[in-house]
């Protein structure tokens, strides 16, 4: 995988606890910044597309093979047998 430099400027108190962090997971803060990163990205493009989808059946509805019929009453649905 290519990698690129990047500037970020971050507050100083925040700066030092995730060094912290990254120390207490015997983990460099470029790996730890990367590894944050990838699972904020994935989370937001999943939940996009999850969105979508639910958007779309709830427009498109789902095929039960009822072809829109109700063949059956409410008395009936309810009976007790």
């Amino acid at each position: 995988m290519e990698r690129q430099n990047i500037t970020l400027s971050l507050p100083k108190t925040l700066l030092k606890r995730a060094k912290t962090l990254a120390v207490m997971k015997d983990r460099s803060l470029s790996d730890l910044l990367r590894e944050t990163l990838e699972e904020r990205v994935k989370g937001e493009t999943g939940y996009q597309r999850a969105k979508e989808r639910q958007f779309a059946l709830m427009e498109h509805g789902i095929d039960i093979g009822t072809k829109g019929k109700i063949t059956i009453s409410r008395d009936e649905l309810h009976e007790r047998r």
